[in-house]
């Protein structure tokens, strides 16, 4: 994709009061993650990284906004479900014009989110909000498209006033409303330039997942480790919750390659109870962790709070696997959510982690965005910066996740240097996949799962 011409721009910003939503593609994408132990932890084992993708096509002239993509995550087994779920959704979206959905962007997201009859299957959870998310994010990326912007910029000019009515803070107001939001807003305005100027020169701080996957031998560890710290990077975090001995000796080999001065984090991935957790992270305690993530079960509001209070210094982090925004909101309150870990694609899309990010702004609490899987860097790659120019504004003591894997498949791929996730430049929100890579990894009838047809590998290839 070309960056637009200023005729272009022009072009588009009348169109967007006749451009409408025509038609739509879903794809169950899977890419054969599990074979190499990529993305494997305590609990997920054998994950096959995967992507329920659609693109909503529409009634545009200009080849810039004739479509808009979005997907959601998940690891393989399921991926069909979740296709499925967006098929069922599309009666709400197809017809509908851009101009209808700027109008009322509250409206529309409670239109899927809030549907009378699938919010049974919910609501706002599970299988119906990742279908949501995969929707809502499409929409983003055409209403950025037909605005000549990367999304984040988009959102970073939105006036305040408008951002404030793209959210749904039902189930949330006694924590942060309306006026509360807008009053959060505009307080940053001041400064907004001189956040989105440093932005665009410096980028955003980023840590690597890459060195840590459960599966990898102590030779690869070592190898990822030494690559992290080649590209800048000084923060590691690593998966732990299979073995205390074999996590031990791993978060020695870590501490050895990256020394004393770069940060190290781990993650569970929900593999405990409360006491077992509390119990594991001691004998890892001397190797100066910065955070425990998700040590137990991603609703355990209660358990997440006392893990808090027992293992401090160390900070709880999660959010990754939590639901919805009223979630986040009980999260925050109780002290056991100190690192916020939003997810572009677990709750309802990028309205929902507006919401999220007002509420970490009213708590307080520094948000560090889960990141790795299919688009999710490419996706947090905008989240990030938003969060920085609107509602949080500082870098300090701020990371977004990266995991440098299956990059490559983007039309739009992020970039990362020195360490840093750069600003996205292209209109949209980058999670456009190239259709040669749609074709090669469509599951079940795409020539990479052609060849591996009937095969069940120990690793767990998707089938």
């Amino acid at each position: 994709m070309q960056s637009p011409t200023n005729t272009d721009v022009k072009i588009l910003d009348l169109q967007i009061v006749d451009l409408q939503i025509v038609d739509f593609e879903i794809v169950d994408l899977r890419f054969p993650t599990s074979e190499e132990a990529h993305g494997s932890d305590a609990v997920h084992v054998d994950p096959d990284y995967s992507a329920a993708y659609v693109v909503l096509r529409t009634n545009a002239t200009n080849a810039i906004a004739r479509e808009g993509h979005g997907l959601t995550f998940t690891i393989g087994r399921g991926n069909e479900i979740v296709c499925q779920a967006i098929r069922s959704m599309m009666p709400f979206v197809v017809g509908k014009s851009l101009a209808e959905i700027r109008a009322d962007r509250r409206a529309f997201w409670r239109s899927l989110a809030q549907d009378s009859q699938f919010r049974w299957l919910g609501p706002e959870k599970g299988v119906m909000a990742l279908a949501v998310a995969a929707i809502v994010n499409a929409v983003w990326d055409l209403e950025a498209r037909a605005a000549g912007k990367p999304l984040w910029r988009l959102l970073a000019d939105m006036p305040a006033e408008e951002l404030v009515a793209a959210i749904d803070f039902h189930g949330i107001r006694d924590a942060v409303d309306e006026a509360a939001c807008l009053a959060m807003l505009r307080a940053n305005d001041a400064t907004r330039a001189e956040r989105i100027a440093r932005a665009e020169r410096e980028g955003f701080p980023a840590y690597t997942t890459s060195c840590g996957w459960i599966g990898y031998s102590d030779d690869t560890v070592r190898a990822r480790c030494r690559e992290g710290i080649r590209d800048g990077f000084t923060h590691f975090k690593m998966k732990i919750g299979q073995s205390i001995e074999d996590d031990v000796r791993r978060a020695r080999i870590i501490r050895e390659e990256i020394g004393p001065d770069r940060v190290l984090m781990v993650d569970a991935n929900q593999r405990f109870d409360v006491a077992q957790a509390i119990d594991w992270i001691k004998p890892l305690a001397p190797f100066n962790i910065w955070w425990f993530e998700e040590p137990i079960s991603p609703d355990d509001i209660l358990g997440h709070a006392e893990i808090a209070r027992a293992i401090q210094p160390i900070r709880v982090a999660t959010g990754e696997q939590c639901q919805n925004r009223v979630m986040f909101k009980q999260f925050l309150a109780s002290g056991g959510m100190q690192i916020c870990q939003l997810d572009s694609c677990r709750v309802g899309g990028v309205n929902d982690n507006l919401a999220i990010m007002a509420l970490a702004r009213r708590f307080g609490v520094p948000v560090c965005p889960h990141a790795g899987g299919v688009g999710l860097c490419e996706f947090v790659a905008h989240l990030i910066l938003v969060d920085y120019i609107r509602f949080n504004p500082t870098m300090d003591g701020r990371v977004c996740e990266f995991v440098d894997h299956l990059h490559e498949h983007f039309v739009d791929p992020c970039i990362v240097k020195g360490g840093r996730y750069l600003a996205p430049q292209l209109p949209g929100y980058s999670g456009e996949v190239k259709r040669a890579s749609i074709d090669a990894f469509r599951f079940p009838d795409g020539p990479e799962w052609i060849k591996r047809a009937g095969t069940r590998t120990a690793k767990g290839v998707a089938r």
